[in-house]
This record gives structure tokens, sequence and C-alpha cells, in this order.
């Protein structure tokens, strides 16, 4: 018998060995992802770049997401001052917050293994462990989702409308996180919640309404306010073409994600889509240990309680969580625009779930074989992801391999033992543990983070899993040269750029002393095409810095004209060469008002090199 005070121990050490995980050598990766490290910056320094999410505390323009996930960084750099620690740990917490929401989801139907079992896979998945390490709006997005998934399964118990209005509250705050995402789970959860709670069918349909306008409220204050405040008195969206949230959300973080329409002038990053992109080179390594696991106990359950009124809270609650796993894993697989193996951290509850769940079901059922199975299958893929790393610990796969298909045969032969279930249960976390211990221990930085070692497969622009990666493994990434050092990073204007598209890098201390020289005279400091050259300038010298064009150098924003009234009014001292790469001109099929103002400033003002970078003074003409 578990008594509480065991179970509040229990938990306690989860919940400590997960912040450890989580925390532990955090301030290695520095700004992390810099493009979201300026914008936390610029909050700490305006509450008109807080409420808006933009990316200079000037307010030139925003962040290419909603502002949400950007709130607790900035709210704790406030606090305790710019620094690593102080941006990424709210990031930490948000993930511990999150094992603790998968142990209650477990815990409310199930018994105190299980429960543990449940955080322990969600602690240990190593995209989870690499994104509640980093800036990126994910970790709010999934701490929120996993509160609704809660909030869902507490509803269908009862029949309690207060549960239910609370999961669509959390849905809808979540697309203050990352937009349209957050809405993958709505079909699934209405529909599991429509067919099982144990009220009349006029109610449910009743409290699903209910949930939707709290969802709509949730989500929709800030847009409404967006929506009051005239453009001129605004940052510029970041990351649409209209200079709307709107346009923004069903646009390029919308059904251009879905049919990769070319929006921002990125094109189509749709590798290795299809129905196995879970399983593939790319994603592989980052979610899909448990994933077959969590398939196959979903099935299980479903069959095992088939026979349960409809109303049956067990089923019911692995539906909700299933419906989850199954319809995001669908359409990450299928999407056809821009994807990142590092978004399947939305995955990480639903199968950490599904497994604590689905195991205490068989558990108590006193299944032997389906155990057995699930538990060799595991091991044969892990050794197969980590058979990607060859050169990485090479012989962690055998002993994965060799424990889990031991316990498996066991399983068969023998009655249950406990002795036989811890060692199914070491080699079916093994390898994810391991991933996740090194994706701890490797800094990370720039737009497109890995977890673990490098594996064999491609990306955008770089190395397996999507990112800039250092060779050899550890899944740190690395900053590409500055211009000139392997042709990298040149561009239109001569050099001079610091990080491109995916990172920023650090400008010379000569550079950043003229930055400041005279700041306070100065809306902004200077003007550079893309966001992450404009972040690399903005955090070393504390000062505004104009992302002309935003994230990628192709939003109008500004227009040649707008800037040229900046210039004219002395509003910004210097314009960077950026070193575009091809980014932000009309080729790229985004906008021209970048290539443009860049065009002008190098006809118009005289050209310096300060500190390795091209310098246009725009205070004095040519």
């Amino acid at each position: 018998m578990v008594t509480e005070a065991k179970s509040r121990w229990a938990l306690a050490a989860l919940l400590v060995g997960t912040g450890v995980l989580y925390i532990w050598g955090l301030g290695a990766s520095g700004w992390a992802n810099s493009y979201y490290a300026a914008a936390v910056q610029a909050g700490s320094q305006s509450w008109t770049a807080f409420f808006f999410g933009a990316s200079d505390a000037a307010n030139a323009i925003t962040v290419d997401k909603t502002p949400a996930s950007l709130w607790p960084m900035v709210l704790s750099v406030r606090l305790f001052g710019l620094n690593s620690w102080a941006m990424l740990v709210p990031q930490a917490l948000m993930g511990v917050g999150t094992v603790a929401m998968v142990y209650a989801s477990v815990r409310r139907l199930f018994s105190l293994w299980a429960a543990l079992l449940a955080g322990a896979v969600m602690a240990v998945t190593p995209v989870a462990v690499l994104m509640f390490r980093f800036n990126n709006p994910d970790a709010l997005l999934v701490l929120l989702l996993t509160v609704a998934g809660y909030c869902v399964v507490r509803a269908q118990e009862r029949g309690a409308t207060r549960w239910l209005v609370l999961a669509g509250a959390a849905i809808g705050f979540a697309f203050l996180a990352k937009m349209l995402q957050a809405f993958l789970v709505l079909p699934g959860f209405a529909l599991v919640y429509l067919l099982t709670a144990p009220v009349a069918f006029r109610r449910r349909i009743w409290q699903l309404l209910l949930a939707g306008a709290a969802m709509v409220a949730a989500a929709g204050w800030w847009l409404l306010a967006v929506a009051l405040v005239p453009a001129s008195e605004r940052p510029y969206i970041g990351g649409s073409q209209t200079n709307s949230v709107l346009g923004l959300a069903l646009g390029y973080n919308g059904i251009g994600r879905l049919n990769g329409a070319d929006y921002g002038g990125l094109g189509n990053l749709n590798q290795q889509s299809g129905w196995l992109r879970m399983f593939d080179t790319e994603a592989g390594g980052q979610i899909s240990w448990l994933l077959p696991a969590a398939l196959m106990l979903l099935v299980a359950v479903t069959w095992l309680t088939r026979r349960a009124p409809r109303a049956d809270p067990v089923r019911a609650a692995v539906w909700v969580w299933g419906s989850w796993l199954l319809v995001t894993a669908l359409v990450f697989s299928l999407m056809q625009g821009i994807f990142h193996a590092y978004y399947t951290v939305a995955l990480a509850p639903a199968i950490a779930v599904l497994v604590g769940m689905g195991a205490a079901v068989l558990w108590e059922r006193g299944a032997r074989r389906l155990p057995a199975m699930i538990t060799a299958g595991t091991a044969v893929w892990s050794y197969v992801l980590l058979s990607r790393s060859a050169d990485w610990n090479a012989w962690l796969g055998v002993a994965v391999l060799v424990a889990g298909l031991g316990a498996a045969l066991a399983m068969l032969l023998t009655r249950r033992v406990l002795a036989v279930v811890a060692i199914a249960l070491v080699a079916c976390l093994a390898g994810p543990a391991a991933y996740a211990v090194d994706t701890a221990a490797s800094p990370h930085t720039g737009a497109i983070p890995t977890a673990g070692p490098s594996t064999g497969g491609g990306g955008f622009g770089g190395p397996p899993g999507g990112g800039f990666q250092r060779p050899g493994g550890g899944g740190q990434a690395f900053r590409p040269p500055t211009a000139g050092a392997d042709g990298a990073g040149r561009g239109r204007m001569g050099g001079g750029g610091m990080g491109g598209l995916l990172n920023a890098g650090t400008p010379a201390a000569e550079l950043t002393a003229l930055l400041k020289d005279g700041a306070s005279g100065y809306t902004w400091v200077a003007a550079t095409v893309g966001s992450n050259n404009a972040a690399g300038y903005q955090l070393a010298g504390g000062q505004p810095v104009m992302a002309v064009g935003g994230f990628n150098g192709t939003d109008p924003a500004p227009t040649l004209e707008q800037f040229k009234q900046y210039v004219a009014e002395k509003k910004i001292h210097y314009f960077l060469g950026t070193g575009m790469g091809g980014f932000g001109g009309r080729s790229t099929g985004g906008s021209g008002d970048a290539a443009e103002i860049a065009a002008w400033v190098q006809e118009t003002f005289t050209a310096t090199t300060v500190g390795g970078a091209t310098v246009f003074d725009l205070t004095q003409n040519a």
C-alpha cells in the first residue's frame, strides 16, 4: 500500500531530477536562439515591445509569432537582469511543470508507479530536454496543451463544465504562444468529450460551446488589442506580408506550413515528409523512441475496454491523449511546408501518458505476451536509432538490444517478476535517457537546434536533424562563419554579416563601441537586413537595432520611403552590411523592400570597415 507521504516523496524526486536535468549547465547555451533573445531583451527595456513581442525596444517589427512565450522570460530578465540563466530558467521550469502535469494525468486513474513511469518518459524524451533548455516558443505551448489535456480528462470524469472551460482557456492561451499549432489537439479533445462524457448529449454540446468561447476569449483579447491599435503606433507584424496578425496566423504560420506555399521567402522545407517522417533520420532520434509502444498501447487499451460503458474514464482518458498523438503526428508527417524536428516536442506528453496508462492497464489485466512484444519492439527500435550514431557509444545499442530481448523472453516464460519488469523498463528508457543526458551536456544555439548526437540524414542548410550541428556529434550547434571565412555570409553589401539566417554572431568590440557612442541621440543605433543580424549587434550593445525585413529580410517593413524618412529625421545612426546570402531580395519570392533599402544606402552613403563589418554612417552623406 502506497501512502500519501510516499507518493509526495516520489513525485518530489521525479520533479527534482527533472529540474536538475533541465537546468544543469544551462548557461552554456548563451543566447540560445538569438532571434528570440533579442526580443526578450527588447521587452525588458520597453513595455510596448513586451506586449507586442517586438524584436527591438524602439518597436520597428515583431517576431514572427504571437508573444506569450516571450513574456515569462522577459519578466525574469526584468527581475534578474539580462543573462542566459534569467532567460532560460523559466523555460526549464515549464518543463518541470509539464512533467508534473503528465504525472497528475496518469495518477488520477492509475497507481503511483504508472504515473512515475509517464513522468520519467516525458522527462527524458530527448527533444523535450532540448526545448525546455531553449528559448523557442514550444516550451509554453507544450505546458499549456498538457494542462488542457489534464483538464479534458477531469471534465470527462463527471461531465464538469468548469474543467472543460479551463481546457478551452489553456488552448486559447497556447495560441498566443505558437498560433495555429495549438489547435491541433482540438478535433480529438472535442470528439472524445462529445462521445464519452457522462451527461446528456445536449449538455455536452452546450459545454463544448462554452469551452470554445473560453478559447476564443483567451486568444482573442490580444488579437483585438492589436487590431484596435493603429498600425502607425505599433510595431509591424513580423512574418506577415500585410502587417496583420491573422494574416500571419493563417499564412506563414498556418496554411503555408501545410501546403508548402512560399511564405516569407523560405520555400518548401519538406524534407522526409511522408507517413514515416516521425521515424526518419531527421525526427526519429528526437521523439520516436517510445512512439511505436504508445501506438500499440493505444490500440491495446481500446480493444481491452471494448465492452466497457460508453463513459468509461480509462478508455476516454487514453483516447484524449491518443487523439492528440495521432492528429499531431499525422499533420507533422504529411505537412509540405516548413518543418523542423524540434516541433515534435508537442508529441512528448501524449506519448508519455499513453505509455504510463497503457502499461498500467496491461499490468492490471495480467497480460504477458503484449508487454513482451512491446518491450522487444522498443529494444529493437532503440538499437536502430542508436546505430544511426555509430561513432557515439556504440556499445549502448547492443546492450539495450540484449537486455530488451532477454526481458521480453523472460516475460513469456515466467510469471510476474519485478526484476524482469525493471530490466525491461531500463532497456526501453536507456536510449532516450542517454540522448537526454548528451543533449543537456551540449550547448545549443541557432534557429534549428537538435537533440542528441549527430546522425545520418539531412535538413535545412546543414547536417542531420535540420540544424547546424558540431561535426562529430553532441548535438551542439555552431555559428556559421562570418563573412569572408569561406564565402559564407557574403551578400550584396560586400560582407560584414555576422550570423545570417540561422544565427547571430558576435560583433567585434570595436564595432560595439562605435554603436554605443552617442547611442542616446538615436531611436535605432543601427539598421541591418534580417533579424538575426540585428540581434547580434543589439545583444552585444544593448541598444535597439532595426531588423530591416524581419526574420529573413523579406517582410515589407520598413518600405524604402519610410526608411528614407527615418534617415532624414536622423533616427538611425548606422546601416550595417548584412551578408544576406540571397535573402531579402525579390528572387526569394518575398518583399524587395530590404534589397531596395540596401541598394539606396550603398548608392547614397560612404562605406567604411569597422571590426570587419561594412558600416554606413547615415548621418553623413557620401
